[in-house]
Protein backbone atom coordinates (compact mmCIF):
# COMPACT_ATOMS: atom_id res chain seq x y z
CA UNK A 1 0.00 0.00 0.00
CA UNK A 2 1.32 3.45 -0.95
CA UNK A 3 1.60 5.55 2.19
CA UNK A 4 1.97 9.13 1.05
CA UNK A 5 0.07 11.86 -0.68
CA UNK A 6 -3.45 11.56 -1.99
CA UNK A 7 -4.19 11.87 -5.70
CA UNK A 8 -5.61 15.36 -5.11
CA UNK A 9 -2.47 16.45 -3.25
CA UNK A 10 -0.29 15.11 -6.06
CA UNK A 11 -2.34 17.14 -8.55
CA UNK A 12 -2.04 20.36 -6.57
CA UNK A 13 1.72 19.88 -6.29
CA UNK A 14 1.82 21.26 -9.84
CA UNK A 15 0.41 24.59 -8.64
CA UNK A 16 2.96 27.43 -8.29
CA UNK A 17 2.22 28.05 -4.61
CA UNK A 18 4.83 30.73 -4.06
CA UNK A 19 3.32 32.89 -6.80
CA UNK A 20 -0.14 32.35 -5.34
CA UNK A 21 1.02 33.53 -1.94
CA UNK A 22 2.55 36.58 -3.62
CA UNK A 23 -0.91 37.43 -4.98
CA UNK A 24 -2.46 36.88 -1.55
CA UNK A 25 -0.02 39.37 -0.07
CA UNK A 26 -0.65 41.86 -2.88
CA UNK A 27 -4.42 41.91 -2.31
CA UNK A 28 -4.37 41.30 1.45
CA UNK A 29 -6.32 38.09 1.15
CA UNK A 30 -5.17 36.62 4.47
CA UNK A 31 -5.36 39.87 6.45
CA UNK A 32 -6.77 39.06 9.90
CA UNK A 33 -7.61 35.52 8.74
CA UNK A 34 -7.00 32.88 11.41
CA UNK A 35 -8.38 29.62 10.03
CA UNK A 36 -9.59 29.47 6.42
CA UNK A 37 -6.65 30.81 4.38
CA UNK A 38 -6.72 31.80 0.74
CA UNK A 39 -4.79 28.69 -0.24
CA UNK A 40 -7.30 26.49 1.61
CA UNK A 41 -10.02 28.39 -0.23
CA UNK A 42 -8.33 27.67 -3.58
CA UNK A 43 -7.91 23.97 -2.79
CA UNK A 44 -11.54 23.57 -1.71
CA UNK A 45 -12.81 25.27 -4.87
CA UNK A 46 -10.54 23.14 -7.04
CA UNK A 47 -11.72 20.03 -5.22
CA UNK A 48 -15.34 21.06 -5.80
CA UNK A 49 -14.63 21.33 -9.52
CA UNK A 50 -12.76 18.05 -9.87
CA UNK A 51 -15.19 16.12 -7.65
CA UNK A 52 -18.28 17.61 -9.39
CA UNK A 53 -19.79 18.99 -6.18
CA UNK A 54 -23.17 20.58 -6.83
CA UNK A 55 -23.51 22.91 -3.83
CA UNK A 56 -21.88 24.18 -0.64
CA UNK A 57 -23.68 21.46 1.29
CA UNK A 58 -22.31 18.90 -1.14
CA UNK A 59 -18.75 20.19 -0.62
CA UNK A 60 -19.10 20.14 3.16
CA UNK A 61 -20.58 16.63 3.21
CA UNK A 62 -17.90 15.24 0.91
CA UNK A 63 -14.99 16.72 2.84
CA UNK A 64 -16.49 16.04 6.30
CA UNK A 65 -16.95 12.38 5.42
CA UNK A 66 -13.19 12.24 4.84
CA UNK A 67 -12.13 14.68 7.54
CA UNK A 68 -9.21 12.46 8.58
CA UNK A 69 -7.72 12.92 5.11
CA UNK A 70 -8.12 16.70 4.87
CA UNK A 71 -4.55 17.27 5.98
CA UNK A 72 -3.30 14.89 3.31
CA UNK A 73 -5.35 16.79 0.75
CA UNK A 74 -3.35 19.85 1.71
CA UNK A 75 -6.30 21.55 3.43
CA UNK A 76 -5.39 22.82 6.88
CA UNK A 77 -8.83 23.99 8.01
CA UNK A 78 -12.08 22.29 8.82
CA UNK A 79 -14.59 23.09 6.11
CA UNK A 80 -18.00 24.56 6.89
CA UNK A 81 -20.34 25.77 4.21
CA UNK A 82 -20.94 29.05 6.06
CA UNK A 83 -17.18 29.70 6.14
CA UNK A 84 -16.85 28.92 2.44
CA UNK A 85 -19.87 31.06 1.60
CA UNK A 86 -18.42 34.03 3.50
CA UNK A 87 -15.06 33.60 1.76
CA UNK A 88 -16.72 33.55 -1.67
CA UNK A 89 -18.66 36.70 -0.81
CA UNK A 90 -15.87 38.75 0.71
CA UNK A 91 -12.49 37.54 -0.55
CA UNK A 92 -10.99 39.51 -3.43
CA UNK A 93 -11.71 37.66 -6.67
CA UNK A 94 -8.65 39.23 -8.30
CA UNK A 95 -6.49 36.75 -6.38
CA UNK A 96 -8.03 33.84 -8.27
CA UNK A 97 -8.22 35.75 -11.55
CA UNK A 98 -4.53 36.63 -11.53
CA UNK A 99 -3.59 33.11 -10.46
CA UNK A 100 -5.54 31.64 -13.38
CA UNK A 101 -3.57 33.96 -15.68
CA UNK A 102 -0.33 32.62 -14.18
CA UNK A 103 -1.49 29.07 -14.96
CA UNK A 104 -2.35 30.19 -18.51
CA UNK A 105 1.26 31.31 -19.09
CA UNK A 106 2.64 28.04 -17.70
CA UNK A 107 0.24 25.84 -19.68
CA UNK A 108 0.89 27.68 -22.96
CA UNK A 109 4.63 27.27 -22.48
CA UNK A 110 4.21 23.49 -22.22
CA UNK A 111 2.27 23.26 -25.50
CA UNK A 112 4.57 25.40 -27.66
CA UNK A 113 5.68 22.38 -29.71
CA UNK A 114 2.18 21.56 -31.01
CA UNK A 115 0.93 22.73 -34.42
CA UNK A 116 -2.80 23.11 -35.17
CA UNK A 117 -2.05 22.99 -38.94
CA UNK A 118 1.06 21.27 -40.28
CA UNK A 119 1.52 23.81 -43.09
CA UNK A 120 1.86 26.69 -40.62
CA UNK A 121 4.35 27.69 -37.94
CA UNK A 122 2.38 30.76 -36.84
CA UNK A 123 0.34 30.95 -33.65
CA UNK A 124 -3.37 30.40 -34.28
CA UNK A 125 -6.13 31.62 -31.94
CA UNK A 126 -9.88 31.10 -31.95
CA UNK A 127 -12.06 33.76 -30.32
CA UNK A 128 -15.68 33.57 -29.23
CA UNK A 129 -17.97 33.96 -26.24
CA UNK A 130 -20.48 31.82 -24.40
CA UNK A 131 -23.46 32.93 -22.35
CA UNK A 132 -24.07 31.50 -18.88
CA UNK A 133 -27.72 31.95 -17.90
CA UNK A 134 -28.63 33.10 -14.40
CA UNK A 135 -31.90 33.60 -12.57
CA UNK A 136 -32.51 37.34 -12.49
CA UNK A 137 -34.35 37.17 -9.15
CA UNK A 138 -31.31 35.57 -7.50
CA UNK A 139 -28.66 37.48 -9.47
CA UNK A 140 -30.15 41.00 -9.94
CA UNK A 141 -26.71 42.43 -10.81
CA UNK A 142 -26.49 40.23 -13.95
CA UNK A 143 -29.32 41.78 -15.97
CA UNK A 144 -29.36 40.49 -19.53
CA UNK A 145 -32.91 40.64 -20.82
CA UNK A 146 -36.07 42.02 -19.25
CA UNK A 147 -36.68 38.82 -17.29
CA UNK A 148 -33.40 37.02 -17.73
CA UNK A 149 -29.96 37.27 -16.18
CA UNK A 150 -26.65 36.11 -17.66
CA UNK A 151 -22.92 36.61 -17.78
CA UNK A 152 -20.62 36.15 -20.76
CA UNK A 153 -17.29 34.40 -20.96
CA UNK A 154 -15.21 35.87 -23.81
CA UNK A 155 -12.34 33.50 -24.50
CA UNK A 156 -9.36 33.43 -26.83
CA UNK A 157 -8.14 29.85 -27.31
CA UNK A 158 -4.56 29.05 -28.29
CA UNK A 159 -5.04 26.08 -30.61
CA UNK A 160 -1.73 24.64 -29.44
CA UNK A 161 -3.33 22.47 -26.77
CA UNK A 162 -6.63 24.41 -26.70
CA UNK A 163 -5.39 26.59 -23.85
CA UNK A 164 -7.38 29.75 -23.04
CA UNK A 165 -4.88 32.59 -23.45
CA UNK A 166 -7.26 35.49 -22.80
CA UNK A 167 -10.48 35.43 -20.78
CA UNK A 168 -12.89 38.31 -20.17
CA UNK A 169 -15.85 37.90 -17.83
CA UNK A 170 -18.57 40.45 -18.56
CA UNK A 171 -22.24 41.24 -18.09
CA UNK A 172 -24.57 39.33 -20.39
CA UNK A 173 -25.79 42.51 -22.11
CA UNK A 174 -22.31 43.42 -23.36
CA UNK A 175 -22.10 42.95 -27.15
CA UNK A 176 -19.56 40.36 -28.28
CA UNK A 177 -17.78 42.69 -30.67
CA UNK A 178 -16.83 45.06 -27.84
CA UNK A 179 -14.56 42.36 -26.42
CA UNK A 180 -12.23 43.00 -29.36
CA UNK A 181 -11.25 46.28 -27.69
CA UNK A 182 -9.58 44.31 -24.87
CA UNK A 183 -8.09 41.56 -27.04
CA UNK A 184 -4.27 41.47 -27.01
CA UNK A 185 -2.74 41.62 -30.51
CA UNK A 186 0.27 39.45 -31.30
CA UNK A 187 2.19 40.28 -34.51
CA UNK A 188 2.15 37.43 -37.01
CA UNK A 189 -0.59 35.48 -35.22
CA UNK A 190 -3.88 34.39 -36.78
CA UNK A 191 -7.22 35.13 -35.09
CA UNK A 192 -10.27 33.07 -36.10
CA UNK A 193 -13.70 34.62 -35.43
CA UNK A 194 -17.25 34.19 -36.66
CA UNK A 195 -19.05 36.96 -38.55
CA UNK A 196 -20.53 38.36 -35.35
CA UNK A 197 -17.18 40.12 -34.93
CA UNK A 198 -17.27 41.75 -38.37
CA UNK A 199 -16.61 45.33 -37.29
CA UNK A 200 -14.20 46.90 -39.79
CA UNK A 201 -13.00 49.64 -37.47
CA UNK A 202 -12.05 47.10 -34.84
CA UNK A 203 -10.64 44.65 -37.41
CA UNK A 204 -8.32 47.38 -38.64
CA UNK A 205 -6.49 47.08 -35.30
CA UNK A 206 -5.27 43.65 -36.45
CA UNK A 207 -3.80 45.22 -39.60
CA UNK A 208 -2.09 47.94 -37.58
CA UNK A 209 -0.66 45.33 -35.18
CA UNK A 210 0.67 43.19 -38.08
CA UNK A 211 -1.67 40.37 -37.03
CA UNK A 212 -4.04 38.39 -39.26
CA UNK A 213 -7.72 37.58 -38.91
CA UNK A 214 -10.01 35.09 -40.65
CA UNK A 215 -13.75 35.62 -40.38
CA UNK A 216 -16.87 35.20 -42.49
CA UNK A 217 -18.28 37.82 -44.83
CA UNK A 218 -21.78 39.14 -44.25
CA UNK A 219 -24.24 39.11 -47.15
CA UNK A 220 -24.85 42.88 -47.00
CA UNK A 221 -21.17 43.86 -47.14
CA UNK A 222 -20.47 46.22 -50.05
CA UNK A 223 -17.21 45.76 -51.92
CA UNK A 224 -15.65 45.77 -55.38
CA UNK A 225 -13.31 43.14 -56.81
CA UNK A 226 -9.82 44.40 -57.62
CA UNK A 227 -8.20 41.12 -58.62
CA UNK A 228 -9.41 37.55 -59.18
CA UNK A 229 -6.83 34.82 -58.83
CA UNK A 230 -7.04 31.41 -60.48
CA UNK A 231 -8.27 28.54 -58.30
CA UNK A 232 -8.55 24.76 -58.48
CA UNK A 233 -12.28 24.16 -58.05
CA UNK A 234 -11.75 20.45 -57.43
CA UNK A 235 -10.46 21.39 -53.97
CA UNK A 236 -13.72 23.17 -53.11
CA UNK A 237 -12.35 26.71 -53.62
CA UNK A 238 -14.77 28.68 -55.79
CA UNK A 239 -12.99 32.04 -55.86
CA UNK A 240 -9.94 33.81 -54.47
CA UNK A 241 -10.22 37.58 -54.79
CA UNK A 242 -8.62 40.82 -53.64
CA UNK A 243 -11.37 43.29 -52.75
CA UNK A 244 -11.83 46.84 -51.51
CA UNK A 245 -14.72 47.95 -49.34
CA UNK A 246 -17.09 50.49 -50.85
CA UNK A 247 -19.47 51.29 -48.00
CA UNK A 248 -19.01 54.73 -46.48
CA UNK A 249 -18.65 53.54 -42.90
CA UNK A 250 -16.79 50.33 -43.74
CA UNK A 251 -14.16 52.04 -45.90
CA UNK A 252 -13.68 54.68 -43.22
CA UNK A 253 -13.07 51.92 -40.67
CA UNK A 254 -10.90 49.74 -42.92
CA UNK A 255 -9.29 51.69 -45.80
CA UNK A 256 -6.94 48.87 -46.86
CA UNK A 257 -7.58 45.98 -49.22
CA UNK A 258 -8.92 42.62 -48.08
CA UNK A 259 -9.07 39.09 -49.40
CA UNK A 260 -12.26 37.12 -50.11
CA UNK A 261 -12.19 33.32 -50.34
CA UNK A 262 -15.30 31.38 -51.34
CA UNK A 263 -15.36 27.70 -50.40
CA UNK A 264 -17.81 24.82 -50.86
CA UNK A 265 -17.51 22.10 -48.22
CA UNK A 266 -17.34 18.80 -50.16
CA UNK A 267 -18.85 16.90 -47.21
CA UNK A 268 -21.94 19.04 -46.63
CA UNK A 269 -22.21 21.09 -49.81
CA UNK A 270 -22.46 24.31 -47.80
CA UNK A 271 -20.83 27.42 -49.28
CA UNK A 272 -18.80 29.80 -47.09
CA UNK A 273 -17.30 33.21 -47.82
CA UNK A 274 -14.22 34.02 -45.78
CA UNK A 275 -12.64 37.43 -45.24
CA UNK A 276 -9.00 37.85 -44.25
CA UNK A 277 -6.16 40.34 -44.36
CA UNK A 278 -3.62 37.64 -45.24
CA UNK A 279 -2.70 37.51 -48.95
CA UNK A 280 -0.02 34.80 -48.95
CA UNK A 281 -1.57 31.60 -47.59
CA UNK A 282 -3.19 29.24 -50.11
CA UNK A 283 -6.98 29.65 -50.18
CA UNK A 284 -7.55 26.07 -49.07
CA UNK A 285 -5.47 26.71 -45.93
CA UNK A 286 -7.67 29.73 -45.17
CA UNK A 287 -10.72 27.44 -45.28
CA UNK A 288 -8.97 24.86 -43.12
CA UNK A 289 -8.02 27.56 -40.64
CA UNK A 290 -11.58 28.75 -40.18
CA UNK A 291 -12.71 25.17 -39.58
CA UNK A 292 -10.35 25.12 -36.58
CA UNK A 293 -12.47 27.88 -35.04
CA UNK A 294 -14.77 25.13 -33.84
CA UNK A 295 -12.23 24.27 -31.14
CA UNK A 296 -13.37 27.22 -29.03
CA UNK A 297 -16.95 25.89 -29.18
CA UNK A 298 -15.70 22.49 -28.04
CA UNK A 299 -13.87 24.20 -25.17
CA UNK A 300 -17.08 25.89 -24.00
CA UNK A 301 -18.95 22.61 -24.30
CA UNK A 302 -16.29 20.80 -22.26
CA UNK A 303 -16.15 23.21 -19.35
CA UNK A 304 -19.95 23.37 -19.13
CA UNK A 305 -20.23 19.58 -19.07
CA UNK A 306 -17.33 18.72 -16.79
CA UNK A 307 -16.88 21.79 -14.56
CA UNK A 308 -19.28 23.69 -12.33
CA UNK A 309 -19.96 27.03 -14.05
CA UNK A 310 -23.72 26.75 -14.64
CA UNK A 311 -24.85 26.35 -11.02
CA UNK A 312 -23.12 28.63 -8.53
CA UNK A 313 -22.23 28.35 -4.85
CA UNK A 314 -22.90 32.04 -4.14
CA UNK A 315 -25.22 34.78 -5.40
CA UNK A 316 -22.92 37.81 -5.47
CA UNK A 317 -20.86 38.92 -8.45
CA UNK A 318 -17.70 38.25 -6.46
CA UNK A 319 -18.72 34.66 -5.66
CA UNK A 320 -19.60 33.94 -9.28
CA UNK A 321 -16.30 35.39 -10.44
CA UNK A 322 -14.29 33.27 -7.98
CA UNK A 323 -16.08 30.12 -9.11
CA UNK A 324 -15.51 30.81 -12.81
CA UNK A 325 -11.80 31.56 -12.35
CA UNK A 326 -11.23 28.49 -10.18
CA UNK A 327 -13.06 26.37 -12.78
CA UNK A 328 -10.66 27.66 -15.43
CA UNK A 329 -7.78 26.97 -13.05
CA UNK A 330 -8.97 23.37 -12.71
CA UNK A 331 -9.00 23.01 -16.51
CA UNK A 332 -5.51 24.50 -16.77
CA UNK A 333 -4.22 22.28 -13.95
CA UNK A 334 -5.42 19.18 -15.82
CA UNK A 335 -3.76 20.43 -19.01
CA UNK A 336 -0.48 21.02 -17.14
CA UNK A 337 -0.56 17.59 -15.48
CA UNK A 338 -1.33 15.91 -18.81
CA UNK A 339 1.72 17.48 -20.41
CA UNK A 340 4.04 17.08 -17.42
CA UNK A 341 3.25 13.38 -17.06
CA UNK A 342 3.05 12.83 -20.85
CA UNK A 343 -0.35 11.22 -20.58
CA UNK A 344 -1.95 9.97 -23.81
CA UNK A 345 -5.44 10.38 -22.35
CA UNK A 346 -7.61 13.36 -23.26
CA UNK A 347 -8.92 15.69 -20.56
CA UNK A 348 -12.32 13.98 -20.53
CA UNK A 349 -10.76 10.61 -19.67
CA UNK A 350 -8.49 12.23 -17.09
CA UNK A 351 -11.44 13.90 -15.39
CA UNK A 352 -13.47 10.69 -15.21
CA UNK A 353 -10.55 8.70 -13.78
CA UNK A 354 -9.36 11.27 -11.25
CA UNK A 355 -12.86 12.03 -9.99
CA UNK A 356 -13.14 8.53 -8.53
CA UNK A 357 -9.73 8.46 -6.85
CA UNK A 358 -9.10 11.91 -5.34
CA UNK A 359 -8.83 10.53 -1.77
CA UNK A 360 -6.71 7.50 -2.63
CA UNK A 361 -3.06 7.42 -1.60
CA UNK A 362 -1.44 5.87 -4.63
CA UNK A 363 1.00 7.12 -7.28
CA UNK A 364 -0.93 9.20 -9.78
CA UNK A 365 0.64 7.46 -12.77
CA UNK A 366 -0.82 4.15 -11.63
CA UNK A 367 -4.27 5.60 -12.32
CA UNK A 368 -3.44 5.85 -16.01
CA UNK A 369 -0.87 3.10 -16.57
CA UNK A 370 -2.24 0.30 -14.41
CA UNK A 371 -0.38 -3.01 -14.55
CA UNK A 372 -2.00 -6.33 -13.66
CA UNK A 373 -1.40 -7.11 -10.04
CA UNK A 374 0.74 -10.09 -9.32
CA UNK A 375 -1.47 -12.93 -8.21
CA UNK A 376 -0.19 -14.51 -5.04
CA UNK A 377 -1.77 -17.76 -3.92
CA UNK A 378 -0.91 -18.52 -0.28
CA UNK A 379 -0.07 -22.08 0.68
CA UNK A 380 -2.61 -23.71 2.94
CA UNK A 381 -0.58 -26.11 5.06
CA UNK A 382 -3.33 -27.23 7.39
CA UNK A 383 -2.18 -30.85 7.53
CA UNK A 384 0.52 -31.68 10.04
CA UNK A 385 3.81 -32.84 8.65
CA UNK A 386 5.15 -36.18 9.76
CA UNK A 387 8.68 -35.50 8.59
CA UNK A 388 10.58 -32.25 8.19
Amino acid sequence: MHIGKTIFAQLTDYLPRRRFHTLVGRYGGDHKVQTFSCFDHLLVMLFAQLASCESLRDIEACLSANSALLYRLGIRSRIRRSTLADANENRDARIFEDFAKILIVEARRLYLDEKPIKEMDAVVYAFDSTTISLCLELFPWAKFRRRKGAIKLHTLIDLRGNIPSFVLLSQGKMHDVKALDSLPMEPGAFYLMDRGYLDFKRLFRFHQAAAFFVTRLKDNTCYRVIESRSVDKTTGILCNQIIALTGTRSIAGYPERLRRVKFRDPETGNVYEFLTNNFTLPPLVIAQLYKKRWQVELFFKWIKQHLRIKAFFGLSENAVSIQVWTALSAYLLLAIVKKRLRLPHDLHEMTQILRLHLFEKTPILSMFFATPAQIHTPRLDNQLKLFD
